[in-house]
């Protein structure tokens, strides 16, 4: 048996993982008493005998949990981080297995991951390809618009909605200072800093991440089928990530809701030379909690899917 301890369990991330990881036989779920869940020597006592902890906390509290799993040395467990806490940092191993060829084995092998962030794991994956092709380069203007379920807004945003106090969509972030952009720029290899204009909308998850592109704007003035092929070239030998072609006009962002999976699109006009690429995912899923028991997986070695 594989013990696990889920730092936060309580939390929309928390309990999806719970969810995933409660029907998996070789793993045992242990937690700490509510009573004792600020007690710095009950958490460091229960740290010594787990396998592997999952911090689904604010950051401040992830850093702490995490300097305390340090401190253990030897007798810590590693550490898969759901927080925005470590996503950047030097030793930590970034959580999307996709990302490039030896990313999932390096997950594998990892002491220290940190789980993707929902908006990200969808800018990165359409952005990365296209950057190591040289369709893109690191410097262009890059802009990235997203809508995702209220659910991913934690539990003041989830009472807001549920109780019909919350607008049925809003922008926000407006500040131009989301926390997804410092993970955005180091994964996706872009050095000029992107503009990145989230919003969300009175449904429960579910996201899509748009980003438009004017295609003589790039250097080597690609074609729709151009971007296509590097989405494919990077992704189709994946479980999770689907690139798809199609007709379509219209999406919406729920069809992926309670899957691991991600899908990409790219939408072009060839006439007007302008394209949106478009990433589809749960929020919840593969933006969270599916891509966290993913992580596990890897790091433990067990035949899972997420």
């Amino acid at each position: 048996m594989t013990k696990i301890f889920i730092d936060g369990e309580s939390g929309t991330t928390g309990l999806g993982i719970r969810a995933r990881l409660a029907a998996i036989p070789q793993i045992e779920l242990v937690s700490l008493p509510q009573e004792q869940r600020k007690s710095a020597e009950a958490k460091a006592a229960l740290l010594r005998n787990v396998d592997l902890a999952i911090l689904c906390l604010p950051d401040a509290a992830a850093r702490e949990t995490a300097d305390l799993i340090t401190e253990l040395g030897d007798e810590g467990p590693r550490i898969l981080d759901a927080s925005t806490a470590h996503r950047v940092s030097e030793g930590w191993i970034y959580g999307f297995p996709e990302l490039v060829a030896g990313q999932g084995q390096a997950i594998a092998k990892a002491k220290k991951v940190s789980n993707p962030g929902c908006y990200s794991t969808g800018a990165i994956a359409l952005l990365r390809p296209l950057v190591d092709a040289g369709l893109m380069p690191a410097d262009f203007p890059v802009t990235i618009q997203a809508v995702s379920g209220y659910s991913g807004g934690g539990k003041t945003m989830i009472a807001a909605y549920e109780g019909k106090q919350a607008p049925d969509f809003e922008l926000y972030g407006l500040d131009l200072e989301h926390k997804h952009v410092p993970e955005i720029m180091a994964y996706s290899r872009l050095s000029a800093r992107p503009i990145f204009v989230p919003s969300v909308g009175n449904f429960v998850q579910g996201m899509l991440v748009t980003i438009p592109l004017f295609l003589d704007a790039l250097p080597g003035r690609p074609k729709g089928r151009d971007l296509e092929a590097a989405l494919r070239a990077r992704y189709d030998a994946s479980d999770f990530v689907r690139v798809v072609s199609g007709e379509a006009t219209r999406l919406e962002p729920q069809a992926l809701n309670g899957s691991n999976v991600l899908e990409l699109r790219a939408f072009v006009n060839e006439a007007r030379r302008q394209a949106v690429l478009v990433a589809k995912l749960d929020n919840l899923g593969k933006g969270a909690s599916g891509a966290a028991v993913q992580n596990l997986a890897l790091m433990l070695g067990l035949d899972v899917k997420p």
